[in-house]
């Protein structure tokens, strides 16, 4: 007797999938760090900038850290999938 092969399935298409899951889930969770990172350095050094001047008004701070947000963003979206 000859063994039954209808079932052509992959055995491993259940840990491709997982795998594919994962990988995106490593993937936009190192994004979210690399932002935070970023975001929390221009912050940082406004915050220093803004001791080192003896500013009043955190000048340096906000533009700091708009400049972070703003680049954040922009690393964000040339990671992301380019759609066909």
């Amino acid at each position: 007797m000859e063994p039954d092969n209808s079932h052509s399935d992959d055995p491993e298409k259940p840990f491709r999938k997982v795998t594919r899951k994962t990988s995106s889930f490593v993937q936009y969770s190192a994004i979210g760090f690399q932002m935070l990172a970023t975001i929390g350095l221009g912050v940082w050094g406004g915050i220093k900038l803004d001791e080192w001047q003896g500013n009043q008004k955190p000048i340096w701070t906000l533009v700091l850290s708009l400049v972070a947000i703003g680049s954040s963003l922009y690393l964000f979206i040339r990671s992301l999938p380019k759609q066909p």
